[in-house]
């Protein structure tokens, strides 16, 4: 079978160009799957503020990233 393309390059072109020609008319036609649903990136943040009480952390540690987290941009939620 090689030899046959080997002695005849004109006719193996015509052959690669039409099957190159039958996939590109047949792109369009492809079904196309459902992308599944992409969670969005996350990002942890851990903050240690050792001998405080709780209050002391959240008022002074967890209020002062929320109001940071407030200017971003693009976030859903935190």
């Amino acid at each position: 079978m090689p030899l046959f393309f080997i002695e005849r390059p004109i006719f193996a072109w015509v052959v690669a160009l039409g099957i190159t020609l039958a996939g590109l008319l047949a792109i369009p036609n492809m079904p196309v799957a459902q992308y599944p649903e992409v969670a969005p990136p996350t990002i942890n943040i851990q903050a240690t503020y050792p001998c405080a009480s709780a209050g002391d952390v959240a008022t002074s540690v967890a209020s002062v990233i929320e109001n940071e987290l407030n200017c971003a941009k693009g976030l859903l939620y935190f």
